[in-house]
C-alpha cells in the first residue's frame, strides 16, 4: 500500500521553500498531492489556474507528485482522496503555533487524519509567498525565491 500525503496551501506562488518541504515529504511518503486551496481570507495575486501552472512547473521533474485544486475543508479533501496524512511546513515558531492550532482543529474534525509538520531548511526560512508577491509588485527579481525554470505569468499591479 502506498503512503500518500496531502500538502495543502494557497501557494500564491509556489516557492523554493515549498519545494524544500515537498522534497522532504517525499522521503516519507510515496506520493504527495499538492492541494491548492481556495482561501476566502486571502486576496491572491495569481489566479487558481496560474497557481496550479506555477506549482506544476516547479515539480515537473519530481516523481510521485500531483497538483490539484480544492475548495472546502482540508480534511474533506483528504477523505475524498483517501489520504490520512497532511504535510505542513513551518519557517519559525509563529508558523508552528498557527499550524499546531490548525492541526488540533483538524484532529477534532477527523481523528483518523494526522498532520506532519516539517520545519523548513534554514536556507529557505526567509522565503514566503507574501514576500515574493511584494517583490513582484515592486518589479523586483524573484529568481532567488522560485524554482529555476518556473515562468511566472505577467502580474498586474
Amino acid at each position: 500500500m502506498k503512503r500518500k500525503a496531502l500538502f495543502p496551501g494557497s501557494f500564491d506562488p509556489f516557492t523554493e521553500g515549498h519545494l524544500n518541504i515537498l522534497k522532504r515529504a517525499l522521503s516519507m511518503f510515496d506520493e504527495v498531492v499538492i492541494a491548492i486551496g481556495v482561501n476566502q481570507d486571502k486576496n491572491g495575486l495569481f489566479s487558481m489556474d496560474q497557481r496550479i501552472d506555477i506549482a506544476r512547473q516547479a515539480v515537473r521533474n519530481l516523481e510521485g507528485v500531483s497538483v490539484i485544486k480544492y475548495d472546502g475543508l482540508t480534511v474533506d479533501a483528504c477523505r475524498e482522496l483517501g489520504v490520512v496524512h497532511i504535510v505542513r511546513g513551518v519557517r519559525n515558531m509563529l508558523d508552528f503555533e498557527a499550524e499546531r492550532s490548525i492541526a488540533d482543529a483538524n484532529r477534532r474534525l477527523a481523528p483518523e487524519i494526522e498532520t506532519v509538520i516539517i520545519p523548513t531548511a534554514q536556507e529557505f526560512a526567509h522565503i514566503s509567498s507574501s514576500a515574493v508577491r511584494d517583490i513582484l509588485r515592486h518589479h523586483g527579481d524573484t529568481s532567488l525565491f522560485l524554482t529555476p525554470g518556473v515562468i511566472l505569468p505577467p502580474v498586474n499591479v
